[in-house]
């Protein structure tokens, strides 16, 4: 079960030219999750509730660069290309997840979803989800931190990426693991929906500078190996004409580039939202004390009378 592999160079043409894939698993999901989402948002505005467009526009986004990174010409040289494997990689991990977090899914779906009929069953699957002690594990920063250790470190250095390559379905395999470690990595970080687990502002912080460390290592490696770490893609590589060790280093350096402008986004947004919410706390807090009064700027202000009254 493997994609037509080309036999001329990459170009920007050939990464946009449709192609018949053998198992077009991820663009039928991205299909899947798109028109469902469109339902949702569709349904709302129907009966007049509201729904954020920007919302929207992400999580579509996020569909529809999805269906095109996995069922485009860039899949078929993602077969046989290194480097264009680990761009599906980071897209997959590090673009795609933001964008369908931040269309808030599963606040759609709570908002949307009929409360009868077929509905109803759907509305306690998804409580019941949200409740499970699965969930919660699943988006611990103990499981999603050791995913990504294991997507670029435990994947390439310790030699899995050969085996798995290797069988019929290993590299949609690959693809749909580094799509949900993506996610599972993400919701915690920026999702607004209602979650098991919720992580301070210093946490997500913490967590995003501790996976843009990850991968930019790994790229910086990558760029400075002499050897190669994949011997799954040798043979196609020199086949398309193309040096298998510049492939690698070329491979290295989108892990060290185009892995990092996503991340600085998400770490912009997290540290955005933290100043958001400080700043409304602060603003509730002086609306209370101008109503009620600040029992400790009141006790000083007694000290400083009785002081004064003391000195007269």
């Amino acid at each position: 079960m493997i994609a037509w592999i080309p036999d001329t160079p990459p170009t920007l043409l050939g990464f946009l030219t449709p192609v018949a894939l053998p198992l077009p698993l991820l663009p039928l999901v991205a299909a899947v999750l798109a028109v469902a989402y469109l339902l949702g948002a569709v349904r709302l505005w129907a009966g007049g509730r509201r729904w954020p467009a920007w919302r929207t526009v992400s999580f579509l986004l996020g569909c529809l660069t999805l269906a095109a990174i996995t069922g485009l010409g860039v899949e078929s040289y993602g077969y046989a290309l290194l480097s264009v494997f680990m761009f599906q990689q980071l897209t997959l991990m590090i673009a795609i997840p933001p964008l369908l977090v931040l269309g808030s899914p599963g606040t759609l779906l709570l908002r949307a979803t009929p409360h009868r009929g077929f509905g109803r069953a759907v509305l306690r699957a998804a409580h019941g989800g949200l409740r499970s002690r699965c969930a919660r594990w699943a988006l611990s920063p103990w499981v999603a931190l050791p995913l990504y250790l294991f997507a670029f470190y435990g994947l390439y250095l310790a030699e899995f990426a050969d085996g798995i390559l290797a069988a019929p379905a290993g590299h949609v395999v690959l693809e749909v693991g580094f799509l949900v470690a993506g996610i599972l990595f993400t919701v915690p970080v920026l999702s607004a929906d209602p979650l098991p687990i919720r992580l301070n502002h210093a946490g997500r912080a913490l967590d995003v500078f501790a996976e843009a460390a990850l991968h930019a290592f790994f790229g910086v490696f990558l760029m400075m190996s002499t050897t190669l770490l994949v011997d799954h893609f040798v043979a196609s590589t020199l086949a398309l004409g193309v040096n298998p060790l510049d492939d690698q280093r070329l491979a290295g350096g989108l892990a060290w580039s185009y892995g990092e402008a996503p991340t600085l986004l998400m770490l912009l947004f997290v540290m955005h939202r933290w100043f958001r919410d400080d700043s409304a706390r602060d603003a509730a807090a002086a609306r209370f004390a101008d109503i009620h009064g600040d029992p400790d700027l009141d006790a000083y202000n007694d000290y400083l009378n009785q002081l004064d009254q003391k000195d007269r």
